[in-house]
């Protein structure tokens, strides 16, 4: 009885191989998926079809009114803090340029809201138009015996989810101890919406880099047939292939498909699978958008005066400051900008990896095109190469800007410009002419004395 109980599967067991078990696209995005409903970023959840036994996206009652709940959790907590004119850089310094910042992000912070909680409900459709694209392609892709690894999505998807964990729980821990160690006691109105913005924001990064990585993935297998079909002529001409219908593998690759159908068939296939993946990535980036537009800007506003602050305590500290509060004033808007200067890299990087790995494609068509001999098949390419110069996968802001690698340059650009007006806006105060300069310590006593 002892052996049959060792020999068998514990909870433990059972649940964890639930968890890493992903038989399709569903399963391998039903986690973040299920996240993102908790938190109220989407409506949707994965569930079983019960006509045909397959896994589908289906929205939720519980989605749209949680999102709608959150929302108005997140406006009550703005206005608390509004009427009680409470910032974290109000406990810290005040002084004209801290108080517009806090404007600006009380009112990024409302249209943050509306944007994560409130638009996704009305752009659902093209997010789950989206996922059926990918399934769609994946189906294609197995008749072509290159299947994609769902196991391995999931490993990434679990990797990623817990490395986010980590990263957002280290920064939240490290801005309380900070906000401690100088007997700063927000409201729980502020906290929640520090944390749970942090939250939603890194939630819903995720599930964009998860598609563009999808897209990205998807990419990959076609440039595997491609490169298969280029190989198999490398060795033998087009009239062999057709008359031999060989088995014989020439790569680490499956050539069953390759050398059992028509050239003109997989060039064909090739193309519709083409097709889908850029309006997969069309309708991904019709989701996600105005919230990549949002989380962004508010991304750069907080590296700005998070860069100012941190240089102005650096630069023009005064000299009663102690080592002691000035280490946690760093510490704390440091750790601030760090986080989201990597939700930016995040965003940029899945984008542009994708895009990079679609403009591959023109390359390999092309070297098809000069290598074949068929006029069927030459013509074929060339109506694959006219569709490669009309659908393109991009992906922008709103359709104000691209979101590539030249958008480091442009952040860098307006990131110098801004510091240095503010810096110099601050020389040239008149508090400054006087020499009394931002006290820190002293401000912060007189707002923990109004307020507490």
């Amino acid at each position: 009885m002892l052996r049959h109980n060792s020999g068998s599967p514990g909870c433990w067991q059972l649940a964890l191989r639930r968890i890493f078990r992903a038989q399709d696209f569903y399963g391998s995005i039903r986690l973040i998926i299920g996240l993102a409903l908790v938190l109220g970023i989407t409506p949707y959840y994965v569930s079983r079809d019960g006509c045909h036994g397959e896994r589908v996206v289906r929205e939720s009652w519980y989605g749209f009114a949680n999102s709608i709940s959150r929302w108005l959790l997140f406006a009550y907590c703005y206005a608390h803090i509004h009427l009680h004119r409470e910032s974290l850089i109000g406990y810290f310094m005040r002084n004209d340029i801290s108080q517009v910042s806090t404007r600006l992000h009380d009112v990024a912070g409302i249209c943050a809201a509306v944007v994560i909680f409130i638009m996704p409900l009305f752009l659902r459709r093209h997010l789950r138009h989206a996922i059926e694209n990918l399934v769609r392609i994946d189906r294609r892709l197995a008749r072509l015996h290159l299947p994609v690894d769902y196991k391995e999505v999931k490993y990434q998807a679990l990797l990623v989810l817990l490395l986010v964990t980590a990263l957002d729980v280290s920064i939240i821990i490290a801005c309380l101890v900070c906000l401690a160690k100088v007997d700063v006691r927000p409201s729980y109105q502020l906290i929640f919406i520090m944390i749970y913005e942090l939250i939603t924001i890194s939630i819903t990064i995720c599930m964009f880099c998860l598609l563009a990585r999808s897209v990205q993935r998807r990419l990959i297998q076609l440039h595997k047939v491609l490169k298969n079909l280029a190989h198999q002529w490398d060795t033998r001409s087009i009239k062999a292939v057709q008359k031999q219908r060989s088995l014989q593998c020439l790569d680490s690759f499956s050539m069953y498909t390759i050398v059992t159908k028509d050239p003109v068939e997989i060039i064909q296939e090739s193309m519709e699978i083409h097709q889908l993946i850029c309006e997969a990535a069309a309708t991904a980036n019709k989701y996600f958008t105005y919230q990549l537009l949002t989380i962004i800007s508010i991304a750069f506003l907080i590296i700005v005066f998070d860069a100012y602050y941190v240089l102005e305590t650096l630069l023009g500290k005064s000299k009663r400051e102690s080592k002691f509060k000035t280490v946690e004033f760093v510490t704390f808007f440091s750790c601030q900008m760090i986080l989201y200067l990597i939700a930016i890299i995040s965003i940029v990087e899945g984008s542009n990896r994708a895009i990079k790995k679609s403009e591959k494609t023109g390359g390999i068509v092309h070297s098809l095109l000069n290598k074949t001999k068929s006029p069927e098949v030459r013509d074929k390419l060339q109506q694959f190469s006219m569709q490669l110069m009309h659908l393109k996968i991009n992906f922008t802001a709103a359709g104000l800007f691209n979101i590539d690698r030249t958008l480091y340059f442009t952040i860098s650009g307006a990131l110098t410009t801004y510091l240095i007006i503010l810096l110099q806006f601050t020389s040239n105060s008149p508090s400054n002419e006087s020499g009394n300069g931002f006290d820190c310590c002293e401000a912060y006593h007189n707002m923990t004395n109004r307020t507490i």
